[in-house]
């Protein structure tokens, strides 16, 4: 799957997702670079799936957060090891596909593509959707309200 075209409300859309999974980006992060990297190199993606999905029923409605096609993985001499799963995030009427990476020292999100189920003609709209939708399927609420910039 190629990246998403860039548009101003990409970054926002980013920020947005990022801050609702970092909770589950930092339960990954405490696993073994090493098992990670081992699951993708054999293609083990239903154990990968499985700790995906462990990793998000903390934070999250089930099936909000599910490991994607795939994944890739960085492992050089002398380099910490990156991890890049894919992920299908779907809230209520948008499904979000996103890379997020994995690293010692952070972990980032990059996405890929955004379905809404019921598109509006006003990108904010769809902005404000993702953020509400990600709210309502998390079980805690701290995700703070999307504001309105410009």
């Amino acid at each position: 799957m190629s990246a998403m075209k860039k548009c101003q409300y990409t970054e926002l859309r980013e920020k947005i997702v990022a801050e609702a999974i970092s909770p589950v980006a930092s339960e990954l992060r405490l696993l073994d670079a090493s098992d990670l990297i081992s699951l993708l190199r054999f293609e083990f993606y239903g154990s990968i799936a499985d700790l995906v999905s462990s990793a998000a029923e903390l934070y999250f409605h089930p099936g909000t957060v599910n490991f994607g096609a795939g994944g890739e993985y960085t492992l050089e001499w002398g380099e910490a090891p990156e991890v890049v799963l894919d992920l299908e995030i779907k809230p209520r009427h948008v499904t979000v596909y996103a890379k997020l990476t994995l690293s010692k020292d952070f972990a980032g999100l990059e996405i890929n593509h955004i379905a809404f189920l019921n598109p509006s003609a006003d990108p904010e709209e769809n902005t404000a959707l993702l953020a509400q939708s990600l709210r309502e399927a998390t079980f805690i609420h701290n995700i703070q309200p999307l504001k309105r910039y410009g």
